[in-house]
């Protein structure tokens, strides 16, 4: 067996294990620090909206040994605006200016002309509306507030309402932190970045779920055993299923970071820019999310209870009763000696018991 999985096994069984719960406060305060880092990249750099969103005109040249980055600056200085060029398969440049009308879109094309000394005429300019980028973006957000209310009508009929709280928060907590990554990056967002943010919301819900049902097979009958808190079967749970997480998390991310930085990085297919980014940052926050997040929060929440609180008192009782008794061994053995048990033996032991009387040696009567 690999040792990651030995290590699995080890964990599963509870040979191991790191206390994730005790230290939930820490890793809410990353989180929080995150979320206010992406937020306060959102507000102050805003998304870099595609063109399919904001509207503008496509320009499509002849087959050209300009560059791409000559044609950006081309195209930059006929606009006045940042344009996105990409080299086609033919050797032809697309070039995409965001914000143009059709009187612009007339202007820029007779400078682009110029520049790349060619006829106008050989370069195809087409105007995209906004609209059809509103109509996908108000469908998105329809789509996942529908989404968020039939996760948490499940998790509360499937489990209960606190797990579904809980895994609401890890879902608002992944889409809020792959945004702001966005914002702070400046990658364009187009209708692939919206289906890559709507594809994350099932992988970060899928770890959520394992540990989940992890934790309610495990916590059944919890109030009839004096042995573990909720919060300890809970870490339990995690620990259980940590290995299995990492490695489908791991197994997820390779063809994504393969899109993201060998495709889009080391290629300079900025196409798969997209929706690469929004599906690596959000299955690497779904992971973090479900582990560090929703059942920390569900501990919290579950020992809020009246019949959780009184369980905790009576762990810690027991266990303080315990560590009582083995600072006092002999306390502890004399409490466990029964009423009627044989007196303790005083004096040497060949005196302690007599002999039985034997009749004397002699004719018998």
């Amino acid at each position: 067996m690999s040792k990651l999985g030995n290590l699995g096994a080890r964990l599963h069984r509870g040979e191991v294990s790191y206390d994730f719960i005790g230290h939930r406060k820490l890793w809410y305060s990353i989180s929080i620090l995150i979320t206010i880092t992406a937020i306060v990249g959102l507000a102050v750099r805003g998304l870099n909206m595609g063109i399919d969103f904001q509207g503008g005109a496509v320009f499509t040249t002849e087959k050209t040994s300009v560059s791409v980055s000559q044609a950006e600056e081309y195209a930059k200085n006929a606009s006045g605006h940042d344009a996105v060029v990409q080299k086609l398969g033919n050797g032809t440049l697309r070039i995409q200016i965001a914000g143009m009308d059709t009187q612009q879109s007339d202007e820029i094309k007779n400078e682009l002309a110029k520049d790349f000394k060619v006829d106008s005429e050989s370069i195809a300019a087409d105007l995209v509306g906004p609209s059809w980028g509103d109509q996908i973006a108000n469908k998105a957000w329809q789509g996942l507030a529908i989404f968020m209310v039939l996760v948490v009508i499940y998790l509360a009929i499937a489990f209960e309402w606190r797990m579904a709280i809980a895994a609401l928060v890890a879902l608002i907590h992944d889409i809020t932190i792959t945004v702001g990554i966005y914002a702070l990056v400046g990658f364009e967002v187009t209708p692939g970045t919206v289906i890559g943010l709507l594809t994350i919301l099932g992988y970060s819900l899928y770890d959520t779920v394992v540990v989940f049902d992890s934790l309610k097979e495990q916590t059944k009958d919890l109030t009839k055993q004096t042995r573990f808190t909720y919060s300890e079967i809970a870490n339990r749970s995690i620990n259980g299923t940590l290995v299995r997480s990492i490695n489908t998390t791991v197994v997820a991310l390779l063809p994504v970071a393969g899109l993201l930085f060998i495709g889009g990085g080391f290629l300079g297919a900025g196409t798969l820019n997209d929706i690469s980014l929004s599906l690596f940052v959000g299955l690497a926050a779904g992971a973090y999310s479900s582990i560090f997040i929703a059942t920390p929060l569900v501990a919290d929440l579950k020992e809020r209870e009246p019949q959780i609180k009184a369980l905790r008192k009576r762990v810690l009782a027991k266990r303080a009763q315990a560590a009582s008794d083995e600072d006092h061994p002999v306390a502890r053995r004399l409490d466990d000696d029964s009423e009627d048990a044989a007196p303790a033996v005083v004096g040497p032991r060949d005196q302690a018991a007599p002999r039985s009387r034997r009749r004397p040696s002699g004719k018998r009567r």
